[in-house]
């Protein structure tokens, strides 16, 4: 049975990977990130990233990060493809995050 890929505010985010219940993924390009990063902890997919995080135990809850939240939904859809059970959107995505959480993060 698969549910559907919950969804997350930046901040909800932001609150759970600091009480190490979530782990982030942002899965933009890395000259995305440069523009703009979170100042939290987060993995990314290219690198090895990818086969690292599926080879994580599937009950691990990740959130995906992308600009708006429409590459992290994709995101969360092939993990939980991949059995991940415990999968978040990060809705609105870094832009959300700057205007919610992070204000000295640049909007692009």
């Amino acid at each position: 049975m698969t549910t559907a890929i919950q969804d997350l505010s930046p901040a909800e985010a932001a609150a759970r990977v600091r009480d190490g219940s979530l782990s982030i993924v942002d899965v933009r390009p890395p000259e995305e990130r440069e523009l703009a990063a979170i100042a939290l902890p987060y993995a990314v997919l290219e690198g090895g990233g990818l086969e690292e995080l599926l080879a994580q135990p599937h009950d691990l809850a990740l959130a995906f990060l992308c600009h708006h939240g429409g590459r992290s939904a994709q995101a969360a859809g092939h993990f939980q493809a991949h059995g991940f059970a415990n999968v978040f959107n990060i809705v609105g995505g870094i832009d959300a995050w700057a205007q919610d959480v992070d204000p000295s993060v640049p909007r692009y």
